[in-house]
């Protein structure tokens, strides 16, 4: 699983009201298409465009909420990130970015069957993060934006991009030049 989630107020009303709208009319253009093979490889591809945009985004917005840029804030998240390790999911891979999270991870399976759902892994993250940051950040009110963006990892070729893209992502956004130089990334599979 594939998961990016970003700071409260991380990017702009206008920027969102954008985004939004672009998103319901491809989504109104996949609908048209009859053909179900067709329709999900659109979908499939639309959605990481969408996600491409959103990510350029937040990485190009230096004039909102960067809390995360603290370093006892992306230490905590990190932390917290890796204490669910074997418990709740297994972790692979994340980047702490200054506004936002990619979070690489296998929902783990319960004692008595199933698995840690998505949603509930979330809500307990970004629960227990934004108390803790809050009081780092001698603050109060929403930390973390509600939605996130979620994709399921469909084979290894794609989970060794999303890895690579995860730990680049400060090379990217232009932090530093190399990606072992950012403090915040780390991957189970690195050396």
């Amino acid at each position: 699983m594939f998961v990016t989630f970003r700071l409260a107020g991380s990017l702009p009303p206008a920027v969102q009201r954008r985004l939004h709208a672009e998103a319901e009319w491809v989504e109104k253009q996949i609908a048209r298409i009859s053909d179900r093979q067709e329709k999900v490889a659109r979908a499939l591809q639309e959605h990481k465009r969408m996600f491409a945009q959103w990510d350029a985004a937040l990485d190009s917005n230096r004039q909102r909420p960067q809390w995360l840029e603290q370093a006892p804030v992306a230490a905590m998240v990190a932390e917290s990130l890796r204490y669910r390790d074997q418990n709740v999911y297994d972790l692979d891979t994340f980047c702490v970015m200054g506004n936002h999270v990619h979070v690489v991870f296998a929902p783990r399976t319960k004692d008595g069957g199933g698995y840690y759902s998505l949603p509930a892994i979330m809500h307990s993250l970004k629960l227990y993060t934004a108390t803790q940051a809050n009081k780092l950040l001698h603050r109060s009110g929403a930390f973390w934006q509600q939605e996130y963006y979620d994709h399921v990892v469909r084979d290894e070729a794609e989970w060794q991009r999303i890895r690579q893209y995860v730990i680049n992502n400060p090379v990217k956004a232009g932090l530093v030049s190399e990606w072992d130089a950012w403090p915040w990334t780390y991957g189970k599979w690195l050396p």
